[in-house]
């Protein structure tokens, strides 16, 4: 990947059109301002089913709505590609499991599925569901008729139309090269691993993130290595889980910025923030907001173990979060809606800062001079408020952060002053040389938060005071010290 500012957006929520739309868009309006690349969000068949696309019925065929693989390719021409790689999932409408549905275990693909008996061939202790990590609140167990047997329950750890696939089964081996071979031949540059972490079941454990898991993760990424491809590895996990999956793969997520800058941002406080920065995986890709919500678990306990936050420092994190937003983040958050997460608070970036400019563009400071690859999310980039209409309507809470973009309300979106210095933000970003260099970061007072890189014969420094909410970038140019003002 380039070490530049790259987007994540949907095709169709970022001007309402196609892939080519798309296109037309980023190089005649952006100039050039995502040269680092964009990752795609999914645009494989269907992109409407129950988690807007990463419930593919056809993870190999792009939605015809958004234009075809060709499209994709001359797109890849000129930026840099990534793609999602659904690892644990399938939808339950897909060709595979009809014919499960119809020909029950005579099925060619039944093995492609994992069943709560295949886990647990000679039963289970309810202490062995208990021990099951989950996204959501009940068991991941869907029953389903298939044939002319009594029901069957497959393993559904999101939602009951999102069926987990045994990736270690020569079905679900097979299932994955084939997505991987259609993203080589179509110019894909690297590929996120959604939701890697729940792959591997095994029973009398978690089934999240335990030592298979770590064996999948890194054999497939050097599948993908073998064919040019980087792996981005997307797991929301405890902090000291994300430093080790990094020193497997190419690039993992730093999940816990987005809550540590919220905290130092609310608590006038940088202690634990800094403390993070210190031993953050380098091989990292920096975000403050996604298509999902901001995680919490990132930075919370497990278990005994502490986590980068106190207890209470959570509960006061997610409670500014609330408040911030006029309560949007709670309606939107926990139990009641589709696909809901009980990790992750559901909120605009904008609003989970109260939609002060100053604090927003403070937020995206720290991220851009924080050591990994920044990732901007369309939302983001446009200070998207939340869209309360749209989770009202599809009753899915991640849709508050998920809004749909014309290109006439791109325009406006584009005059916000607030946007304007976050294009300028991202420029300094983009083009200064210093940040190929050496990172370090100090704490003179707890309120203060001095980021710096050091790179040969040039310099650029970030200082911030989280008591007044004040910020200066100065830098190194041609021997002489400037600053970027706003």
């Amino acid at each position: 990947m380039k070490n530049k500012v790259q987007l994540i957006t949907y095709i169709d929520r970022l001007g309402k059109g196609g892939i080519s739309e798309l296109h037309n868009f980023l190089t005649s309006k952006m100039d050039g301002l995502f040269e680092g690349g964009m990752h795609l969000l999914p645009f494989y068949y269907p992109i409407d089913g129950a988690d807007a696309g990463y419930d593919p019925i056809d993870h190999t065929t792009t939605d015809q709505r958004l234009g075809t693989w060709s499209d994709i390719n001359l797109l890849a021409q000129d930026f840099d590609i990534m793609a999602d790689l659904i690892v644990n999932h399938i939808s339950a409408e897909s060709k595979e499991f009809e014919d499960v549905k119809l020909n029950g275990k005579e099925s060619i693909y039944y093995d492609l599925f994992l069943t709560k008996e295949k886990v647990f061939p000679n039963g289970n202790s309810e202490a062995d569901i208990k021990k099951i990590y989950r996204p959501r609140p009940n068991q991941p167990f869907t029953a389903i008729e298939i044939g002319n047997e009594t029901s069957e329950l497959f393993w559904t750890t999101f939602t009951s139309n999102q069926l987990d696939i045994d990736v270690s089964h020569e079905l679900g081996i097979a299932y994955l090269d084939k997505i991987l071979n259609s993203f080589e031949e179509n110019g894909i540059k690297s590929i996120r691993l959604d939701a890697a972490g729940y792959a591997i079941k095994k029973p009398g454990t978690s089934c999240f993130m335990i030592p298979e898991t770590f064996e999948f993760i890194d054999q497939f990424s050097k599948k993908a290595k073998a064919k040019g491809i980087e792996t981005l590895v997307e797991i929301h996990a405890y902090y000291k889980q994300q430093i080790e999956i990094a020193k497997q793969v190419d690039y993992v997520y730093d999940f816990a910025l987005p809550p540590l800058v919220l905290h130092a941002i609310a608590s006038g406080t940088a202690t634990k923030l800094k403390q993070w920065l210190d031993i953050s995986p380098r091989n990292c890709v920096t975000v403050l907001d996604t298509h999902d919500g901001i995680g919490i678990m990132d930075v919370a306990r497990q278990d005994d173990k502490p986590g980068l936050l106190e207890d209470d420092q959570v509960d006061f994190l997610v409670e500014s979060i609330h408040q911030k937003s006029k309560d949007a983040s709670r309606k939107a958050s926990g139990e009641g809606g589709s696909n809901l997460d009980i990790y992750q608070v559901n909120c605009s970036f904008y609003e989970a800062l109260g939609k002060d400019d100053n604090d927003y563009l403070l937020a995206r400071a720290i991220q851009f001079f924080s050591p990994g690859i920044p990732q901007v999310y369309y939302g983001g980039f446009l200070a998207a408020e939340n869209d309360m209409g749209l989770m009202t309507k599809t009753n899915v809470h991640r849709d508050i952060n998920r809004p749909y973009f014309s290109f006439d309300q791109i325009e406006d979106a584009l005059e916000k002053r607030v946007v304007k210095d976050l294009i300028r933000l991202i420029k300094f970003r983009n083009s200064h040389p210093s940040f190929d260099g050496q990172f370090s970061v100090s704490t003179p007072e707890s309120n203060q938060l001095i980021m710096r890189w050091d790179a040969e014969n040039t310099w650029s420094q970030l200082n911030v005071n989280l008591k007044d909410k004040l910020m200066s970038i100065t830098y190194e140019q041609d021997g002489h010290e400037n600053s970027l003002l706003f």
